[in-house]
């Protein structure tokens, strides 16, 4: 009954939704306004839907698929929002829209269509979190894009949601159904010798994926390719025991993993609760120990998000929706670059946690994350070093409440 009612209340929390079935693509004109496009490869584990307005449902197919996707995003718009019509077919003055759709039937054309979008080399593969549609996560991956400005050629991992907050099990198990099909999307693309690097971008319950496909990679090969430097996890829904395991048994070297986390996530506490009560990585407090000294023993910078207001009622997209956050990760996070310069402005409240430092960006726009990053470029911990980091972030010690 308390499961009901909790799932009840963020269903409240979520709002009214949005128009679904924007997948066709519209033509724009000579009487459009100027809009910014956004080109993306997506894979996905999907059933197709037979209907060319949603291409793809929440129910699991036995084999992946890629489609060549182009999306319009409307020139007067808020950073960090995505503008949903209000009617079909969308406006590209006003909406967002899709201005292409096409199947790619081999592998051989996905490779093509990647060698003639690369940018300077570098990936980024983004997956997205529970309770999304196909169309919902094509079009946060646009928006964040677009919006942080960042230079690399997105691909979207798009999994098996019912997008229902009733089926939080089932996009759970689709999430483990899952985990081959992207670690093979991310073993094809580090092949592909054009490609420089590789960053991942998870978002909550998608950080459980990439935490497997990753873990298996690791066991498979000894360690995670090398040409996936970057990771991070937004608000991730993982058991923080369990993340231990994950990332210990990935084995080294390793990419570089930043977190997102924020104490006042709504989601998250809930999940918690449907998952036994036991903390999730990403509504930690990290500036409290044992956090603090395991995180900076192995190499994980954490970013508290706790103080910034998106006016998202969950808490639990923070990452997209922050201008200031979204742009980090672009500009800074996926470049490879350490946060250890002045030229870092976050906006007021945001609270960076690295290394174990707690710096306090202030209320001034343009104030540095000044302390020292001690944590970046250090070696990896020892195999001894990597145990005790697991068993410290196992002890689990009470911590704040989740909910406001």
């Amino acid at each position: 009954m308390l499961r009901r009612i909790l799932l009840a209340a963020l269903s409240v929390l979520a709002g009214c939704g949005h128009p679904t079935g924007v997948m066709t693509p519209v033509v724009l004109t000579a009487n459009t306004p100027k809009t910014s496009q956004v080109e993306m490869l997506v894979a996905t584990t999907r059933q197709p839907s037979a209907n060319p307005a949603t291409l793809f449902n929440g129910e699991r197919s036995p084999k992946p698929y890629l489609t060549d996707i182009a999306i319009s995003i409307p020139p007067k718009r808020a950073a960090g929002t995505v503008q949903w019509p209000e009617k079909l077919p969308p406006n590209p003055a006003t909406d967002f829209a899709v201005t292409r759709v096409e199947q790619l039937e081999t592998r051989a054309e996905g490779r093509a269509w990647f060698q003639h979008h690369l940018v300077d080399g570098h990936a980024l593969v983004f997956i997205h979190g529970f309770n999304n549609t196909y169309e919902d996560s094509v079009f946060r991956l646009a928006q964040i894009v677009h919006d942080s400005g960042m230079k690399a050629t997105p691909v979207l991992f798009t999994w098996p949601s019912r997008a229902k907050l009733t089926a939080y099990e089932y996009d759970k198990e689709s999430t483990n159904y899952s985990r081959t099909a992207l670690e093979q999307a991310l073993r094809i693309l580090a092949q592909d010798p054009s490609v420089k690097d590789i960053t991942i971008l998870a978002h909550s319950m998608g950080t459980w994926l990439a935490m497997e496909s990753l873990r298996q990679m690791g066991i498979r090969d000894g360690h995670v390719n090398t040409k996936i430097r970057d990771v991070i996890l937004a608000s991730p829904d993982i058991d923080i025991q369990v993340f231990a395991k994950q990332f210990v048994e990935m084995g080294t070297p390793r990419p570089k993993f930043t977190i997102f986390v924020s104490q006042d996530d709504r989601a998250l506490a809930v999940s918690s609760f449907i998952t036994g009560k036991v903390s999730r990585l990403g509504a930690i407090d990290p500036s409290k120990e044992p956090y603090r000294s395991r995180l900076e023993e192995a190499g994980i910078t954490a970013i508290d998000l706790t103080k910034v207001d998106t006016g998202d009622k969950l808490n639990h997209g923070k990452f997209a929706e922050s201008p200031e956050i979204v742009q980090l990760i672009g500009q800074r996070l996926m470049t490879g670059q350490t946060l250890t310069d002045s030229n870092i402005t976050l906006g007021e409240g945001v609270a960076a946690v690295v290394g174990g430092t707690v710096q306090t960006v202030g209320k001034v726009a343009g104030t540095a994350v000044a302390a020292p990053l001690t944590i970046v470029g250090q070696p990896l911990p020892t195999a001894a070093k990597q145990v005790e980091v697991e068993d410290t972030l196992r002890a689990d010690p009470q911590s704040q409440p989740l909910t406001q």
